[in-house]
């Protein structure tokens, strides 16, 4: 390996003509973007029309966004020499080894010679894949390192490539499972901040799901450290570069736990050079589309269910009940109807109305579209009753007759206008319409369960939970078809309800899914015990399912000790294997003292070293030990939708909050009290205790729970 201090200039040749390389790179980069930019001026002379101008303009925005340089992500992490003769990439191809360098995006010189080539690119497998045992013809494999220089400016660090690592795969002996230096470098780097990608570090089992084609539904199971959430990030990214044309009209989603996981993600999507991707929790996607004039002043979600109440709103049987409630709001016609055209009468008799309705009901069609069918089907009726006395008539005919105010006053009768959030407030707050929509489904114990709290006047002062979300997405669902999108990922999927299931699923119906997950780390009511019932209830039971169970970022120790839980949590899964340990990763300190004071020992100690520290206690425990933890003299933020894991080096989590998230070093304050907190309390200390990716440091002055309390411990 050459390497050399990022602030002198280096001694070798060749690390000098790397780095020239790397600063071309962004001279072309620059370039390509200025030729964007000087659009500008062009569009308004060539384009008239106002739309098209305006599709034209975002474009442009896109583009630009896509073309940035992100000040600390360098342009290429890799590069390829292959056999002579193998890509011909530039006029001097077989006279040497073919090369070329890989990076987050492609970047072209002026004459349109590629300088760095897309890690997307079909070529580019082969940094991923190549190995001794099946070169794909490469010869070397380089790796780079780079070092970030702030010089005291934060917001736009200067990227040095500080050192570069050949890998010959000629002749080279069977291959390790431990990473190379660089690359176990770049996979163990501190951070501070939001989740970074991992373009650099992809491995042969994670880029065969990156790579997965768009028509397959892949579910992941993956142990914590493995790279799951990445997986999905960068699979959408190279399902855009793959499929851009097609995904662009259909749109693409992100779904995650909530919005400081968003938060956390925000950033890799974009170093990728993708920009365009909708990120969102499944409660936004739910109330997206529910009118303003019903929307609660502080929220749709003012309130938490039970654990039983939240497992039978969440359960699929729900979709029955609503969809019973619905179609109950037909009614049996009782009187004739009358359409007067000129001086004659046209008289339908509710013997003539009833199979109309019946036939349509029938069907399955969407309630919604159901009254103007009926409107069709009556005016059809009427026309076949002129037509048989001799009058002539056409489309203008029947538009007309189905207009005509007899017939939209008798629709509107038969086939009652329905609001799917009024729908489903009537159906929670009325015990007896609930018994009828519910009969032989839900049992007395289970229909008084989902009754909303109080006597709310309307869904402005109802206290929906994240539960009603779902049932009146399924009523929508019903009345409506929503629109539909090319891919969706979804990520901690093991907490979805089967009611969620269907409403993402739905929404996917015609495209595919990426789901990704631990069942160990399900904490929800409605978490699910296997993957192939989540998918059943996503409308995917075909769905490809996937493990990654091996961790390249969590050391052995930690993932070890929170394994201890595996068999009381999640009987059956494997415990994940980490590739590499990191003797002192793990300390458990009993708190003599007081927790307090030796929490914030465990912090001081915490912040010596580089990274993101993360502090992580139970919800309602934590308010308290933060107001003790400034009366020693330390003040943390605590982690929510207004501060992110930018705010400073250490934050305060609620042990609700940590799924999905990652620090170099976690302090975990009091685990008994987290296991106490909720009814799968184990497994949220399970997702507490693999925060870490450096030192966990568990602190506490009650017993640990059992399974962490059976043997000793060795960091």
């Amino acid at each position: 390996m050459t390497t050399t201090d990022p602030t002198t200039t280096p001694a070798d040749p060749e690390l000098v003509a790397e780095r020239d390389s790397l600063a071309a790179a962004r001279a072309a980069l620059r370039a390509m973007r200025e030729e964007v930019e000087g659009t500008e001026l062009m569009l308004g002379d060539v384009v008239n029309d106002k739309v098209t101008n305006a599709a034209l303009q975002r474009g442009r925005q896109r583009r630009l966004a896509a073309l940035a340089d992100l000040p600390g992500a360098p342009l290429f992490f890799g590069r390829l020499d292959f056999d002579p003769g193998t890509v011909f990439l530039d006029e001097d191809a077989g006279r040497g080894p073919d090369r070329v360098h890989i990076g987050r995006r492609h970047v072209h010189d002026p004459q349109g010679r590629p300088m760095v080539l897309d890690w997307r690119a079909p070529i580019s497998v082969a940094y991923y894949r190549a190995s001794p045992t099946d070169r794909m013809r490469v010869l070397v494999r380089r790796r780079y390192g780079f070092t970030t220089l702030d010089h005291g400016r934060r917001r736009d660090p200067e990227v040095v490539l500080t050192a570069f690592e050949d890998e010959h795969l000629t002749g080279a002996p069977a291959p390790d499972e431990r990473p190379g230096e660089l690359l176990a470098a770049e996979i163990e780097r501190p951070r501070t901040g939001p989740m970074r990608d991992i373009v650099a570090t992809i491995q042969p089992e994670q880029d065969d799901l990156v790579r997965a084609p768009l028509g397959t539904t892949l579910c992941v199971q993956g142990a914590p450290g493995t790279g799951k959430t990445a997986v999905g990030l960068h699979r959408i990214a190279f399902l855009l570069y793959t499929e851009r044309e097609r995904l662009s009209r259909a749109g693409v989603a992100i779904i995650g736990p909530n919005r400081s996981f968003l938060s956390y993600i925000r950033d890799v999507l974009p170093a990728l050079g993708e920009v365009d991707v909708t990120q969102t929790t499944v409660g936004d996607l739910l109330t997206r589309g529910l009118p303003e004039r019903f929307r609660p002043a502080a929220g749709w979600v003012r309130r938490t269910e039970e654990p039983f109440a939240a497992r039978v709103k969440g359960d699929a049987r729900m979709a029955e009940v609503i969809r019973r409630d619905l179609w109950s709001h037909l009614r049996e016609p009782e009187e004739a109807l009358m359409v007067r055209r000129g001086s004659r009468r046209w008289r339908l008799y509710p013997e003539d109305l009833r199979p109309l309705l019946d036939e349509l009901a029938g069907r399955g069609v969407a309630y919604g579209s159901g009254r103007e069918l009926l409107s069709h089907r009556i005016a059809h009726t009427v026309l076949t009753l002129m037509e048989s006395e001799g009058e002539v008539c056409d489309d203008r005919t029947h538009e007309q007759v189905r207009r005509d105010p007899a017939v939209r006053s008798a629709v509107t009768a038969l086939w009652p206008k329905v609001e799917p959030t009024a729908q489903v407030l009537g159906l929670l707050t009325d015990p007896e319409r609930l018994a009828r929509a519910a009969d032989g489904i839900l049992d007395e114990r289970e229909q008084a369960a989902v009754l909303l709290p109080g006597r709310p006047r309307g869904p402005k002062s109802a206290r929906w939970s994240a539960e009603d979300l779902a049932l009146i997405d399924e009523a929508a669902a019903l009345i409506d078809r929503p629109v539909g999108l090319g891919h969706i990922v979804v990520d901690e999927a093991q907490d979805l309800s089967p009611m969620q299931c269907r409403a993402i699923g739905r929404r996917c119906e015609s495209g595919s899914l990426t789901v990704l997950g631990d069942i160990a780390q399900g904490t929800s009511p409605s978490a699910v015990r296997t993957w192939s019932t989540l998918l059943e209830h996503l409308g995917k039971p075909t769905g490809h399912l996937s493990v990654l169970d091996r961790g390249y970022r969590v050391p052995a120790q930690i993932i070890d000790f929170a394994a201890r839980l595996l068999p009381t949590i999640a009987k059956g899964l494997g415990a994940p294997v980490a590739v590499r340990r990191a003797p002192g990763s793990l300390r458990v300190t009993p708190a003599a003292d007081g927790l307090a004071a030796q929490v914030a020992r465990a912090c001081r100690a915490a912040l010596e070293g580089e990274g993101s520290v993360g502090l992580i206690a139970a919800d309602a425990h934590l308010p308290a030990l933060l107001e003790e933890l400034a009366a020693e003299g330390l003040d943390v933020p605590v982690l929510d939708d207004d501060t992110g894991l930018d705010a400073a080096r250490l934050v305060a989590v609620p042990a609700g909050l940590a799924k999905g998230l990652e620090f170099d070093a976690v302090v975990v304050a009091e685990p008994a009290a987290i296991a106490e907190a909720e009814e799968r309390g184990l497994n949220r200390l399970y997702v507490v205790l693999t925060r870490a990716v450096s030192t966990l440091h568990v602190v506490h002055s009650r017993p640990l729970p059992g399974p962490l309390a059976e043997a000793p411990v060795s960091g």
